[in-house]
């Protein structure tokens, strides 16, 4: 039995760092990406949005808005096996905070395969919900994003300010 893909949608969503293009069909995300500009030749069509385009919008403008970081959303994650427990792993790395490739590499078992889990964090379909900005390399340097370090850089300072920084810190002013 063969497998039938639903109809796909897309929607342009404005955000601080770029245009996001989000793909879904009717019951699930099928993938985030940032852009430099909107293409003219796509105009938004908000009329019949498929309920997982409607969710992912409303919680990337909490994301941005710095007001939530919780991401419910269905999603479908197509990848190998390998693929899917780096893509796991990043889920569980702490709003605000960091891991290196070895990291993901020693927690998903691939220690020798730290290039390889760079490379699925560069094919990472969904940015931001799994957040593979928050890989970095070992030395602590900011190394590949696919929507480009300046935005890798900004996320992450981003979900620095919204990083809860304990029961008895002071408030910021």
């Amino acid at each position: 039995m063969s497998e039938q893909r639903l109809a796909e949608s897309v929607l342009w969503l404005e955000t601080p760092i770029g245009p996001m293009r989000a793909v879904a069909d009717e019951t699930h995300l099928l993938g985030l990406e940032f852009h430099d500009e909107r293409p003219q030749s796509e105009t938004p069509d908000t009329a019949g949005l498929s309920a997982p385009l409607v969710q992912i919008e409303a919680e990337l403008k909490a994301y941005f808005a710095g007001e939530s970081t919780e991401f419910r959303t269905p999603m479908r994650i197509d990848g190998n096996d390998l693929e899917r427990k780096v893509w796991a792993r990043l889920m569980q790395v702490p709003l605000g905070e960091t891991c290196s490739y070895g990291d993901i590499a020693r927690d998903t078992g691939s220690i020798d395969a730290v290039r390889v889990v760079a490379r699925y964090c560069g094919t990472n379909r969904l940015p931001v919900v799994i957040p593979c900005h928050r890989c970095i390399g070992s030395d602590g340097s900011l190394t590949g994003f696919g929507g480009g370090l300046w935005r890798k850089k900004w996320l992450l300072r981003h979900e620095g300010r919204m990083r809860p920084i304990g029961l008895f810190a002071e408030e910021r002013q």
